[in-house]
């Protein structure tokens, strides 16, 4: 559903992706983690279009580095700040790619689907008419949520889920996503330094590092791999190849 061949990227002098391959067959969830300024959140840019990799191509849901409109119908997207509209009700948020473009959606209609949506992520139907400053960060996150699966999207993808929420609330955005992409059979895609995000979503895991995945395997095996690379970093060491001056 999603492959990357050789990306490479950089900006000016510096080198950001050297070389990133990688398959993500339908219905899997993949994790990409990596440290602060190791190229994340670039990489997610050049998978959605978003920027154009220096070389290699993406190709995702049958599309090769198709542009974001082209895009736009296959994917969901869970950024790190929720991103919401705060102009609009929440039940416009959720349905707003839904209410655009060609084949648009009625008002009526677009506030029955979003209430479902919100439904599914564990909120009622009065949320539907609030904005998003009379929410909590963590329903914030959920409405989000319910945007990113409003037109159930074969890909989706998470940009750092749980930032900013509280342990609890954590766990539970990271139970809502892992129980929305088996209900949809959807591809996933989630970016994180958060190791309990890690456990609770990944089928497989991906470590980037030095502009490239430089560990790949089943999640069940990232705790207890013995590569020194990927011990320290989901161990928290200080000691070890990563140097904690970046």
């Amino acid at each position: 559903m999603i492959r990357a061949d050789a990306l490479h990227k950089s900006f000016g002098a510096k080198t950001v992706l050297n070389g990133v391959s990688f398959d993500l067959p339908k219905g899997e969830s993949l994790v990409v983690i990596g440290g602060s300024g190791t190229g994340k959140s670039v990489l997610l840019k050049c998978l959605l279009g978003l920027e154009r990799p220096d070389s290699g191509h993406v190709t995702l849901a049958g599309l090769t580095d198709a542009g974001p409109r082209a895009l736009a119908p296959h994917i969901g997207m869970l950024f790190q700040g929720a991103a919401l509209f705060d102009s609009l009700p929440v039940w416009q948020n959720v349905a707003f790619r839904l209410m655009r473009g060609t084949g648009r959606m009625g008002k009526t209609e677009a506030k029955s689907l979003a209430i479902e949506k919100l439904a599914r992520v564990g909120l009622g139907p009065a949320t539907a008419d609030l904005y998003p400053a009379e929410l909590s960060g963590g329903m914030q996150k959920r409405v989000g949520l319910a945007r990113a699966i409003a037109g159930d999207p074969p890909v989706l993808f998470f940009d750092e889920p749980t930032a900013g929420l509280d342990p609890i609330m954590a766990s539970v955005i990271n139970r809502l996503i892992r129980s929305v992409v088996t209900e949809l059979g959807a591809t996933a895609l989630t970016i994180t330094h958060d190791m309990t995000t890690l456990r609770d979503v990944a089928d497989r895991v991906a470590m980037l590092h030095e502009g490239r995945f430089h560990w790949q395997g089943p999640a069940a095996e990232a705790f207890t791999s013995d590569d020194p690379v990927l011990r320290q970093f989901t161990r928290g060491e200080t000691e070890g190849p990563i140097p904690t001056l970046r």
